[in-house]
């Protein structure tokens, strides 16, 4: 908490965020339109404080990337799908992928999200990075899956990756976003 002096807060800046129970969660899901389209196994995907998501597809960089002062001069790397064996599993050597995730997400404009990885990835040397999901966006998100294990990680298609957890934000934003991703992967 931001104070004017130390130990005494400043009672206009008190923010009244709250994180989405299980139970909230259940509830956005069966609404019109779904917090979270394609949940295939609630029981499983819904957590204590957010919903487990599933690793739909994967792609490795083929390409510098560009990011300048300016939209204009934004230019994220080149990608080559990597496809599964026969079975859905990828074999994946040490390095950065972008992976899409199979649940598509409908922010209201008064719930933002946050993503981060599945325990099991961090034990086994994998570490998955996600901007914020800003009230109002709608898509099938992307984020970067990141091979530190020398020795690689072996994944198949649908296991749960990572876990949104959503935020109810004070005040509706005025505007939800409206950036480059709305609307990807749909």
């Amino acid at each position: 908490m931001f104070g004017s002096e130390p130990g005494h807060p400043r009672e206009d800046i008190v923010a009244t965020m709250s994180t989405l129970s299980r139970e909230e969660l259940r509830r956005l899901i069966a609404a019109s339109p779904s917090l979270v389209e394609d949940v295939a196994e609630p029981e499983r995907q819904l957590q204590p404080n957010g919903i487990d998501v599933r690793i739909d597809r994967v792609f490795k960089l083929t390409s510098p990337a560009l990011l300048g002062a300016t939209d204009a001069l934004r230019e994220p790397a080149a990608r080559e799908e990597v496809l599964p064996d026969r079975d859905g599993w990828w074999d994946l050597h040490q390095g950065a992928y972008v992976i899409v995730v199979k649940e598509k997400v409908n922010l209201p404009i008064d719930v933002m999200a946050l993503g981060r990885p599945r325990s099991t990835l961090l034990r086994s040397g994998v570490a998955i990075h996600t901007a914020v999901w800003d009230a109002g966006y709608n898509g099938r998100s992307e984020a970067l899956l990141t091979v530190l294990n020398g020795r690689g990680f072996r994944v198949q298609r649908g296991a749960r990756v990572l876990q949104l957890v959503f935020m109810r934000l004070e005040q509706p934003a005025r505007e939800g976003y409206r950036g480059k991703y709305q609307g990807e992967g749909v």
